[in-house]
């Protein structure tokens, strides 16, 4: 479904080398025997997940599509950050698909909270809350907010069949609540952390709500779970990846630059910031994950990539195959010299944009570059793609020796704000 080509980062001799620490890694995430194996539901969740809860989803969701003009999610971290970088790859930036998918608990700015209640003041919207403990501040705050602007338009009761939420099994304050109002309520795993949650109902839910076709994102994620789930490093594209960006992180490469050719792809990039970010940034270890999307960002990070600190290696996600095109029409006078590219598609110059550039950072730059690519972006793809960096993420952050799944240095900025704030106990 995807090529993944590795040679100018790490030699084929080079890899080998970690033949033996992949084989028992590997054995780690399947056996469930590593640090933090308490979150590693997301391995078998492709073929494990509830089939009763989804196809309740799916009504649910449907109900919203077909009664609503705006969906507004509220969620922060990975219960926002996949969602939407699916939302984008999948739709565009563009939509025109209702219900309209409006985020809103993934910030504090009051611009931005109070331009999205304005907007929502004559939408007829319902509200798909994601937390697992319910008391996730940016969140809260938000659903506090939309609830109440929806209780005052349509009434406290009516309210109720307009709320959908995704959070613990059994406890938490948004749990609690549910019980309480009954809310539609469906369950974020409590051995799945929110990074990796995307294929679960929290990215799931408003994903079908904007007509996604999740069962194609859970049956490309469930290829990749068969492809992926052995040691052979000869073949093993997902393993290959990990042990290369191990490699680079060895030898004086510490930032990876996430590098796409679509806007529409910038959330993705998001989605992996996090995903590498918050699971290997820990005991002074692990590579900076930053995000770059040309021919954009060649007009003003391109002098430093081809020129600058030799500190970076790139992982570029090329689609081939664009989900809608535009040809170059010819201009009778031709005063801007384009008139060689008429006929041409848009796709043809992205692809050579990419093609010059590649050339000009490995050949001329000497920058190292992993290339992943997509023959085309859709729900199965992409679903795939998920599953892919979920599991290169999980070897290469036992390959740095730690924990992948928790987020201990996130607590530290929350404490010094809830005290700052007057919060009891703090």
């Amino acid at each position: 479904m995807i090529k993944v080509d590795v040679s100018n980062v790490i030699s084929e001799s080079e890899i080998a080398k970690y033949s033996d620490k992949v084989t028992k890694i590997n054995k780690m995430i399947n056996e469930k025997t590593g640090a933090g194996n308490d979150y590693l539901g997301w391995v078998d969740w492709p073929v494990e997940y509830d089939k009763e809860e989804l196809e309740r989803l799916l009504k649910d969701a449907k109900y919203v599509r077909d009664n609503f003009d705006v969906l507004v999610v509220a969620g922060i971290g990975g219960s926002y950050l996949g969602a939407k970088s699916a939302l984008d790859a999948l739709k565009g930036l563009k939509g025109k698909d209702k219900p309209e998918i409006i985020f809103i608990g993934q910030t504090f700015s009051p611009n931005y909270t109070a331009q999205v209640l304005k907007y929502l003041e004559d939408k007829k919207f319902a509200i798909n809350v994601i937390s697992k403990s319910g008391t996730t501040t940016e969140t809260s705050i938000a659903f506090r907010l939309v609830k109440d602007l929806l209780e005052r338009k349509v009434g406290k009761e009516a309210s109720k069949k307009m709320i959908f939420a995704v959070t613990d099994k059994e406890k938490g304050a948004l749990k609690t609540l549910c019980n309480k109002e009954g809310y539609s309520t469906y369950v974020l795993p409590g051995n799945i952390g929110g990074r990796y949650s995307v294929l679960t109902p929290v990215g799931l839910f408003p994903l079908a709500a904007a007509g996604v076709d999740v069962k194609a994102m859970l049956l490309g994620a469930k290829e990749a779970r068969e492809e992926f789930d052995n040691d052979d490093l000869k073949n093993n594209k997902c393993y290959r990846y990990a042990v290369s960006r191990d490699y680079m992180y060895r030898h004086s490469h510490p930032v990876e630059m996430f590098v796409t050719y679509e806007p529409q792809m910038s959330q993705l990039s998001e989605w992996l910031k996090q995903l590498f970010g918050e699971s290997e940034g820990k005991e002074k270890k692990g590579l900076l994950p930053t995000s770059a999307t040309f021919s954009t960002d060649l007009h003003s990070l391109g002098q430093f990539i081809q020129d600058g600190s030799p500190i970076l290696f790139e992982t570029i996600l090329n689609v081939l195959n664009p989900n809608e095109d535009v040809s170059i029409p010819s201009d009778e006078l031709d005063l801007d010299g384009l008139n060689y590219l008429a006929g041409k598609k848009m796709s043809y110059v992205n692809q050579m944009a990419y093609q010059g550039t590649l050339k000009a950072h490995e050949e001329d730059g000497g920058v190292p570059c992993n290339i992943i690519t997509l023959e085309k972006m859709d729900a199965k793809t992409l679903g795939y793609l998920y599953y892919f960096f979920m599991r290169a993420c999980a070897m290469s952050a036992y390959l740095l020796e730690i924990n992948p799944f928790n987020q201990p240095g996130v607590e530290i900025y929350k404490k010094n704000m809830f005290h700052l704030l007057g919060k009891k106990g703090y």
